[in-house]
C-alpha cells in the first residue's frame, strides 16, 4: 500500500517533497555511519571496549555545539543522537560477536 497522506494546503506539496529529499540524504549518511560502526566492531580488541561512555558524551557535546551553530534545537538533536548512539552500539555488539 503506497497511499500518500492528504495535503492540508498547497504549500505542503513542496515542503513534503523537500523533506522526502532530505530523508533520502539522511538515510545515505546513516548508512555510511553504520559502515564505520561495523568497522569499529571488527577492530576493537575487547567486547568491553564497544561501549565507551566518555566517547558517547564527547559525541553528544560535539553534536550539541554543531546544532547550536546551525540553529537546530538541542531538544531535537540530543535525544536523536542518544538514540542513534544506542542503536549503533547494539549493532556494533552484534558485529563484534559475529567475528
Amino acid at each position: 500500500m503506497n497511499e500518500r497522506a492528504p495535503v492540508p494546503c498547497p504549500e505542503m506539496v513542496d515542503i513534503r517533497a523537500r523533506i522526502d529529499a532530505l530523508d533520502t540524504e539522511l538515510v545515505m549518511l546513516l548508512a555510511q555511519r553504520q559502515q564505520l560502526i561495523e568497522a569499529a566492531g571488527k577492530v576493537k580488541p575487547a567486547r568491553e571496549s564497544v561501549r565507551d561512555d566518555a566517547r558517547i558524551e564527547e559525541v553528544i557535546q560535539l553534536v550539541l555545539a554543531q546544532a547550536r551553530e546551525h540553529n537546530l534545537s538541542t531538544d531535537i538533536a540530543e535525544p536523536v543522537w542518544r538514540q542513534l548512539i544506542e542503536c549503533s552500539i547494539a549493532h556494533e555488539f552484534d558485529v563484534f560477536d559475529e567475528r
